[in-house]
């Protein structure tokens, strides 16, 4: 049976902020294309003198517009599917009402499990079973302990033994899984370029002024710019694109085709908690 490969990057931002929190991002690439792209985003930092790590909280009046520069040719790999991107978050109005304390202490994990089983439509990347599918899951510097590390990576890996998974061919080998430092991945800094952005703007961070000034800083109308530019071409893949919602679809199998998508996770049991809200 031939076999097709993919790696998947992970990463998570702002685990609260005022309206939305538990801020996760993916970004999938075929592991043999990877390599190429690495080197053309490489050559683009190198081309615009960006030496070090990108990262959304190092963006500033003087780096804006390579920060600009940049994502737009990230986002040509996107617009092409050779990257596919998907963000998580959750809106604080949403409240759960059947976590237990095992919940609250694994809530990074249980949320990181939900993206990588879900957002993609893994389940979906091989019709009628025909290859096996390999994917490799990189994680961003894991903030946990080791053990508690690797029972997750043993939960991920018995993704393809759900019922939702039943017949695809489709696996997580927990031997693909590793931890990784993102400064030596240059597709996993433009997800956190990405993924900084859409808390930055779903939080009203566009919007704050330092204490006692009339005026928004420097470093906040520089990333306004940089996230004006990532709504401008994620719009120009998905016309009237809603940052703050679902991504539309007409059925589940669209799920793994799209490019970009946005997903508003929402427990199954919930309640919304009035003045949780976003102020009209």
């Amino acid at each position: 049976m031939p076999k097709r490969h993919f790696t998947l990057y992970c990463d998570e931002s702002a685990k609260k902020g005022p309206y939305f929190s538990d801020f996760y991002g993916g970004v999938v690439v075929a592991s043999e294309d990877r390599e190429g792209i690495e080197r053309a985003l490489r050559s683009k930092k190198e081309e615009l003198n960006l030496f070090g790590e990108l990262k959304w909280t190092k963006i500033t009046e003087n780096y804006c517009e390579k920060y600009v520069d940049f994502i737009r040719l990230y986002f040509s790999f996107i617009r092409s599917g050779r990257l596919k991107v998907r963000i998580m978050f959750t809106q604080n109005s949403n409240r759960p009402t059947n976590l237990t304390s095992e919940h609250l202490e694994s809530r990074y994990f249980l949320l990181y499990y939900q993206l990588i089983k879900h957002a993609f439509g893994f389940r979906y990347c091989n019709p009628n079973s025909l290859d096996k599918v390999y994917v490799s899951v990189l994680l961003d510097d894991m903030p946990d302990t080791k053990e508690k590390v690797e029972k997750f990576k043993e939960f991920v890996s018995n993704i393809s033994e759900t019922k939702a998974f039943s017949g695809t061919q489709v696996f997580f080998p927990k031997a693909q899984m590793a931890d990784i430092n993102s400064k030596d991945h240059s597709i996993l800094q433009g997800l956190d370029i990405i993924l900084g952005s859409m808390n930055f703007r779903l939080n009203d961070l566009h919007k704050e002024k330092p204490a006692g000034k009339r005026r928004r800083g420097k470093r906040t109308v520089a990333k306004e710019v940089v996230y004006k530019e990532i709504n401008r071409l994620i719009c120009s893949i998905r016309p009237r694109f809603n940052v703050g919602a679902n991504t539309g679809r007409t059925s589940w199998d669209d799920t793994w085709p799209h490019p970009y998508r946005h997903w508003l996770f929402v427990a199954k049991q919930h309640e919304v908690e009035t003045g949780a809200g976003k102020p009209r």
